[in-house]
């Protein structure tokens, strides 16, 4: 029996059941972050050292916004610093960010094919959680390799991933695992 790779390289055990992981992480959103984590410490700056004389309307709307800003833009690119794609019997996992959430699943019975693809947030407008209606629908993180997956219907689903060759064999071999077999007919024990 074939053992899919983990994304670090190692092979399962065999009593395992046989998973593969794999990340893409962004860089740029971690920037953003600080620039969020600032937003929010002028704010606190703002509320420690005002002094109380004159109109305060002017630093309550100060307060608000570096308060509002910097958790909007701190929250967004924390839940897009980083995807995590798990591929197992069951199906194929996309996780966001630090909270797990969005989270994508699809069965292997959704899935009718798969291949690798060259990502570019330009092509998607940008990055996170994207829809586009000729395109479909995508998680994208950073630029570079990632996969396709294609569903029922003409839908794709678009994922940036390192070692998006090592997802695609895996997945690959699911879907043979999961494919249909004409009636008569029965997969050998060792196939894949």
């Amino acid at each position: 029996m074939n053992q899919l790779r983990g994304g670090a390289g190692k092979a399962l055990p065999k009593d395992t059941a046989e998973v593969w992981t794999g990340r893409a992480t962004s860089r740029v959103q971690w920037l953003l972050a600080v620039v969020g984590a600032a937003c929010l410490a002028l704010g606190i700056v703002l509320v420690v050292g005002y002094t109380w004389e004159g109109n305060i309307t002017p630093w309550v709307m100060s307060v608000a916004g570096c308060f509002t800003a910097g958790l909007l833009v701190l929250a967004g690119t924390l839940a897009f610093v980083h995807v995590a794609v798990r591929v197992d019997r069951d199906g194929l996992e996309v996780r966001c960010g630090h909270f797990g959430l969005p989270r994508c699943r699809f069965r292997w019975e959704e899935v009718a094919a798969v291949r690798q693809a060259k990502v570019t947030p330009c092509h998607w407008g940008g990055w996170g959680y994207r829809w586009r209606p000729e395109k479909g629908t995508a998680v994208v993180v950073r630029r570079g390799e990632g996969i396709v997956l294609e569903l029922g219907g003409g839908r794709e689903f678009t994922v940036t991933v390192d070692d998006a060759a090592g997802a695609v064999r895996a997945i690959q071999a699911r879907l043979r695992r999961h494919a249909p077999h004409p009636p008569g007919s029965r997969p050998s024990p060792g196939a894949v």
